[in-house]
């Protein structure tokens, strides 16, 4: 069997096809230098899609969409689609203002959430590579006082779902299963780094 042929990721150029600052973030975990440009595509569901289909088919979309402008770098996109109870017909979306965000809170109290991130990366001369990854949320039962209060601590209008697990979000919760909880946020950094390997791109080295 041929040795794999490893590229260190710190000689190579990387590009963040989002203009999300959680992922930035996230990615600065395994990748320190990189830059960001939010693609232009049309997010609308097709007619009997499913939400699976949905955020591998953005995810890819977003990351050819840059490779043009961007043909020497690796380029890594995500889509993500939060279901409440596994109801595609109740698809959680940013909220937005503070009304929305209350509703879409007291909606989801004691129920479960299904978020389906969509990843995909584009590497010069190789096949694109891309993955769904799939985590579920149990949410406590909460008073209202309490989905006040943390909206009024956390503000978060620009998140999908109302919430963030990054920070007091994770009080919402009883329990969350999944292989990387990095997807809530927006990029399931196990997944990418295990994508990035089997494209020949060492994050270690």
């Amino acid at each position: 069997m041929p040795t794999r042929i490893m590229h260190p990721a710190r000689s190579l150029k990387f590009l963040l096809a989002s203009s999300s600052p959680y992922r930035y973030k996230l990615l600065q975990q395994l990748i320190p230098q990189f830059e960001q440009a939010s693609p232009d595509i049309d997010e609308s569901a097709l007619d009997g899609e499913s939400a699976e289909q949905l955020v591998i088919r953005l995810s890819r979309a977003k990351a050819l969409a840059l490779k043009s402008d961007y043909p020497d770098h690796v380029i890594i996109a995500s889509d993500q689609v939060a279901l409440l109870e596994n109801q595609y017909s109740t698809i959680l979306t940013k909220p937005l203002d503070e009304i929305n965000a209350f509703n879409q809170l007291k909606q989801c109290s004691g129920k479960q959430v299904l978020f389906l991130t969509g990843l995909s990366v584009i590497a010069p001369g190789c096949e694109q590579m891309t993955e769904c990854d799939v985590n579920e949320v149990q949410f406590r039962h909460l008073s209202d006082e309490q989905i006040k209060h943390y909206i009024k601590t956390e503000k978060p209008l620009d998140c999908a779902g109302s919430f963030k697990v990054e920070a007091l979000g994770i009080s919402l919760f009883s329990k969350l299963s999944g292989k990387d909880p990095n997807a809530l946020v927006g990029l399931p950094l196990i997944t990418l780094n295990q994508i990035l390997f089997n494209l020949g791109i060492d994050t270690l080295a």
